[in-house]
């Protein structure tokens, strides 16, 4: 056991959905202090006014500047980021492989390009964390990828290979430092959110507690 989530930061990263609610509540109520990232306002006022303690931050995950601006005003007023959880995602799909538009491909890029800019402004925070962790959504559309999903399990399967090279990074930090590992990145394929909010909520917190050597680089398929 390394550690637990109380007193830590966590990031949820487009965590205005219900997955990030769930996430949220079950943050708080094991003692973290949560802040959500998102570009609606109105979501996050919402989410905030849900689920009170958490803090809001209104930035465009996608844009390199905002969110070197948005770990500027995170440190700031809540110190370092202990756990990133990110939920930024969506679906387009169908049509078969000729179907696969380039305009619906750079739309669903937009997650992994959010995922980059954030573990690449919040990777420091990781690997000074005694329990950094961070966590992405993934898909089981990467193992069994369809023609009318291509572009969607191209880019999940991207994103798991970037999510992947943070965990190496995390071990080769504190290798070169001659530490124990104490950060993990894991990735968690779901078939379907829908209905499997608690349980990806639980499963991240669980990470808090888990050896991070044991966890890190994992790739853990949750169901219901």
């Amino acid at each position: 056991m390394t550690d637990t989530v109380t007193g830590r930061v966590v990031l949820l990263a487009g965590g205005t959905s219900t997955v990030g609610r769930v996430a949220a509540e079950t943050l708080v109520a094991a003692g973290a202090h949560v802040v959500v990232a998102g570009r609606d306002p109105g979501k996050l006022a919402a989410l905030a006014s849900a689920v009170p303690g958490v803090s809001t931050e209104t930035v465009d995950l996608s844009d390199e500047a905002q969110v070197r601006e948005l770990a500027q005003r995170v440190h700031a007023l809540h110190g370092r980021v202990d756990g990133i959880l990110h939920l930024v995602g969506g679906w387009r799909g169908g049509g078969g492989l000729a179907g696969q538009s380039d305009h619906d491909y750079r739309v669903l890029e937009t997650s992994l390009t959010a995922l980059r800019h954030t573990t690449r402004a919040f990777f420091d925070d990781l690997v000074a964390s005694p329990v950094g962790r961070l966590a992405m959504i993934s898909s089981t559309a990467v193992a069994r990828p369809l023609a009318g999903g291509a572009n969607y399990a191209a880019v999940k399967a991207a994103s798991e290979a970037w999510t992947r090279a943070v965990a190496q990074g995390l071990a080769k930090a504190a290798r070169d430092a001659g530490e124990p590992a104490s950060s993990a990145a894991v990735v968690f394929r779901v078939k379907s959110l829908e209905g499997l909010e608690e349980r990806v909520a639980a499963a991240f917190v669980s990470l808090f507690t888990a050896e991070a050597s044991s966890v890190n680089d994992e790739v853990v398929t949750l169901d219901a």
